[in-house]
């Protein structure tokens, strides 16, 4: 097993975080809440996860162009423009 490095343990807080988001989403449909409390904590939940993705994002690039590993950033590339 692959030890966590440091620089994806806050990716994977963030991670934690919006799933707990979900979770208390997925209560709040159950329980029938108010439309517009549920509206704002689908946006909440697909923000976090938004910039969650743009972090790891982000680091990988960095990582591929510091390196020179075009291969890597055109493949990265070709994954988010089926997006």
């Amino acid at each position: 097993m692959v030890a966590t490095t440091d620089s994806m343990k806050d990716v994977i807080m963030r991670l934690r975080r919006v799933a707990g988001q979900i979770e208390g989403l997925t209560r709040m449909i159950e329980r029938e809440e108010e439309c517009s409390q549920i509206i704002t904590q689908f946006q909440a939940a697909k923000a976090a996860l938004d910039n969650t993705f743009s972090l790891v994002l982000h680091r990988n690039l960095k990582g591929c162009m510091s390196q020179g590993d075009s291969e890597s950033v055109e493949q990265i590339l070709k994954l988010i423009s089926k997006q």
